[in-house]
């Protein structure tokens, strides 16, 4: 990962995802447990959120274009490491939210 070089966006959006992208991955366990990574990663990275949640659908029968693109989002992660939301422990703001069931 070292290697690769950052990205602006965390998606390409000119090619569209979906179940026949691509050839199957011969062992899905490294991109369940990337997106596995990824998923706790949007708690502090909202901008990630709606594309690892794309990524995530296709996490029974991954291929080839879904695993590149997933490691796209670590490159746009690699672009601004700091970048994000910091949540200090010590810190005395409570997150409150208030749901409308009307």
């Amino acid at each position: 990962m070292l290697a690769y070089a950052p990205v602006s966006t965390p998606m390409n959006f000119s090619k569209r995802t979906t179940v026949n992208n691509g050839d199957a991955l011969p062992d899905p366990t490294s991109y369940r447990r990337l997106i596995g990574k990824l998923i706790y990663f949007t708690n502090t990275h909202p901008d990630i959120m709606h594309d690892v949640h794309n990524l995530s659908q296709y996490i029974v029968a991954p291929t080839t274009y879904h695993h590149q693109a997933a490691l796209r989002v670590l490159r746009y992660l690699k672009q601004a490491p700091g970048l994000g939301l910091f949540l200090d422990a010590k810190s005395d703001i409570k997150i409150t939210d208030f749901i409308d069931y009307h």
